[in-house]
C-alpha cells in the first residue's frame, strides 16, 4: 500500500462546505485501491488573516511543503483586504512561495452536456489553457508606482520561467496526442505586435518549440483569441499565455463549460503542485450548503493524474480519468445539479451522485 501525504487548504466562504466532501469521496474512492491517502490541513485565507493577522503562516508553507500534493480550495472575503487595499488572496502568494510557474486550466463539453454555447459541435471541444503563474503583470518582484495623478504596473517576462512553462506546455500537448485527446499543437497566445515583453515571450516559444519537433505550433494575439474561444473552440489542444492574459481566457473557457464551478485547475512547479478550483468563494451563499463541488472534485481528479505521473502506481491515473467521467456522468444525466447548472441540487447531494456514478464505472 502506497501512502500519499495531502496537504488541505480549507479556504474561506464556501471554501470548507466544497472540500470537506471532496475528501470524504477521495477517501471512499481509494478504500479498495493499492494506495490511499493522509490528509493534513494547514490553516491559511483571508479569514486567517483577519483573525490572525497573516494570511499565509510560514509554517503551513513548510508543511504544504513537505506533503506530496496540496488541495486547495476557494480563497478570499471582499471585505478582508490589506493595508493598500488589494485582496487577501493566499493563493497567489502560494504559487509565488512554491514557483508553481504553470497554471493549468482545462477546457471541457462532454456529449450531452448543456452549455450556452449552441453548436452540434460543442462536444468536441477539449483544449487546455497553460497559464504562466508567478510572472507578467503579476509578478511581485515588478516595481509599481501609485499617485493621485498616475498609476503604473510593470509585467515581467524572464528567459528562465518562459523556458520551463514552454517546455511544460509541449510536453503536455504531447501526453495528450498519446492518450487521443489532442492533437499535439501549442499555441502561444500575447500581444507581441504591442509589447515587447510579449514579443520576448513569444521569441523563446519559437526558440523552445525547435526542440520538440513532434508537436505542431501556432501564435495569436490574445484579442484574436478570446473571439475564436467563442467562434471555434473545438480547434484548440493547448494555449500558453502570460499571467494576466490566462487570468481572463480562463474564465472565457468556465464559460465555455457553462460554470465556474465547473473550473478545475492545477498550479504546478518543478517539485510542487496545488489543485483547486478556478472559482471564487460566493460568501452570499456560504454556509447554505448549496454551493457546487464540481471544480472542488474535478480539481481532486487531476491531483490524482498528477501523483500518476511519478508513481509506479498506475491505479492513480485510473482513478483520476474515472473520477472526472463520474462527474461528467452526472453532468449529463442532471442527475443533482446545484442552482449555477439549473438544478436544485445541495452540496452534499451532487457528490453523493458522484460517488454512484463513480462506482458504477468500476462495477
Amino acid at each position: 500500500m502506497t501512502t500519499f501525504n495531502i496537504a488541505v487548504f480549507e479556504g474561506d466562504g464556501i471554501g470548507p462546505e466544497i472540500m470537506a466532501p471532496t475528501v470524504a469521496l477521495l477517501t471512499e474512492i481509494t478504500k479498495d485501491a493499492p494506495f490511499d491517502f493522509e490528509f493534513q490541513t494547514f490553516p491559511a485565507g483571508a479569514g486567517h488573516y483577519r483573525d490572525h493577522g497573516v494570511a499565509l503562516p510560514p509554517a503551513s508553507v513548510e508543511g504544504a511543503k513537505s506533503c506530496d500534493a496540496i488541495l486547495l480550495s476557494a480563497m478570499g472575503l471582499p471585505d478582508v483586504r490589506y493595508p493598500d487595499g488589494t485582496e487577501c488572496v493566499p493563493q497567489v502568494e502560494i504559487r509565488m512561495e512554491l514557483d508553481l510557474y504553470a497554471g493549468v486550466r482545462p477546457v471541457f463539453v462532454q456529449p450531452g452536456q448543456d452549455v450556452p454555447l449552441k453548436s452540434e459541435r460543442v462536444s468536441e471541444i477539449d483544449f487546455v489553457l497553460v497559464r504562466e503563474s508567478t510572472e507578467g503583470l503579476f509578478a511581485p518582484s515588478g516595481p509599481s508606482s501609485v499617485s493621485d495623478t498616475e498609476a503604473r504596473e510593470t509585467m515581467v517576462i524572464t528567459r528562465n520561467i518562459s523556458e520551463k512553462l514552454f517546455d511544460f506546455s509541449f510536453k503536455l500537448a504531447r501526453r495528450r496526442k498519446e492518450t487521443g485527446r489532442g492533437e499535439g499543437r501549442v499555441t502561444c497566445v500575447d500581444k507581441a505586435n504591442v509589447f515587447p515583453a510579449l514579443a520576448f515571450f513569444r521569441k523563446i516559444f519559437e526558440e523552445r518549440a525547435k526542440g520538440f519537433p513532434d508537436i505542431a505550433t501556432d501564435t495569436a494575439y490574445v484579442d484574436a483569441m478570446a473571439l475564436w474561444m467563442v467562434q471555434r473552440p473545438w480547434d484548440f489542444d493547448v494555449l500558453v499565455t502570460e499571467n494576466m492574459f490566462g487570468d481572463i481566457l480562463s474564465d472565457l473557457g468556465a464559460g465555455i463549460m457553462g460554470s465556474l464551478g465547473l473550473a478545475p485547475s492545477a498550479d504546478i512547479g518543478d517539485d510542487h503542485a496545488v489543485f483547486q478550483p478556478c472559482h471564487g468563494t460566493a460568501p452570499d451563499i456560504a454556509g447554505k450548503g448549496i454551493a457546487n463541488p464540481m471544480a472542488m472534485i474535478l480539481s481532486a481528479a487531476m491531483m490524482l493524474e498528477w501523483l500518476a505521473e511519478s508513481s509506479p502506481v498506475t491505479e492513480l491515473q485510473t482513478h483520476g480519468e474515472t473520477l472526472r467521467r463520474a462527474v461528467s456522468d452526472v453532468l449529463v444525466g442532471r442527475s443533482a445539479l446545484t442552482a449555477d447548472l439549473g438544478g436544485s441540487a445541495n452540496t452534499q447531494e451532487v457528490t453523493k451522485a458522484v460517488l454512484d456514478a463513480f462506482q458504477a464505472r468500476v462495477g
